[in-house]
């Protein structure tokens, strides 16, 4: 079985019923999903990462409220990586009274001194995307697909690959369509949702989510 058909186990909190992403992670081909309630984070993903999510107005009410701070403390001393998804754009904050310095200071914070990953979605679905493309590159590094932390490839063309395995759903297979249909990462970042879409194993879903991250 290779990492791209291999099914991700992730557990989600039953408190995340409502919120959307259980739904639309049911809509998921290889996921095997379970529903109880954690005791940290919102969801668990292949057992090595705990995942918080939250909207964009949630992140702001936990800033008021330091709830934030003491969710990342609980989270990075779970003995897992730990990770924060902020779903929703800048127009979703209207009138919560939080200045964008403390938001980015709250940033800072948790990924500098807490040392969560943050990534970014615009919605439920790409919320769960995200869980998934999570979950099947930890398969990979499990699996050895990747290099430990600190390791720099050798010659252009696998330090090419390395980079582009770094953008969402794409793992070595995926990496050597891009490179040999663009020819370089320069030509890969450049090309529009339609032309990534049309390489192999691609399809629009990751191209809009390559898109995305570039831009």
């Amino acid at each position: 079985m290779t990492t791209g058909n291999a099914v991700v186990r992730i557990v989600a909190d039953d408190r995340e019923n409502a919120g959307g992403v259980i739904e639309a992670l049911r809509r998921h081909d290889n996921i095997e999903l379970t529903v109880q309630r954690l005791g940290v984070g919102d969801f668990l993903v292949g057992e090595r990462c705990i995942v918080e999510r939250k909207t964009l107005v949630d992140f702001a009410q936990s800033v008021i409220d330091a709830r934030l701070f003491r969710q990342a403390s609980a989270m990075v001393g779970n003995g897992r990586r730990a990770v924060l998804i902020l779903e929703g754009c800048r127009a979703d904050l209207g009138n919560t009274g939080v200045s964008r310095e403390a938001l980015q200071g709250a940033l800072i914070t948790v990924s500098v001194f807490y040392g969560l990953a943050v990534l970014r979605a615009r919605d439920v679905e790409e919320t769960a995307r995200l869980l998934r493309y999570l979950g099947q590159q930890t398969l990979a590094r499990a699996e050895g697909a990747y290099g430990r932390p600190g390791y720099r490839p050798k010659g252009r063309r696998a330090r090419q690959l390395y980079v582009l395995q770094g953008l969402p759903g794409i793992g070595p297979e995926r990496a050597e369509r891009l490179l040999e249909r663009f020819g370089s990462v320069e030509r890969t970042m450049a090309a529009c949702a339609d032309e990534l879409a049309a390489v192999e194993g691609i399809g629009p879903k990751i191209a809009e989510s390559i898109r995305w991250s570039v831009e």
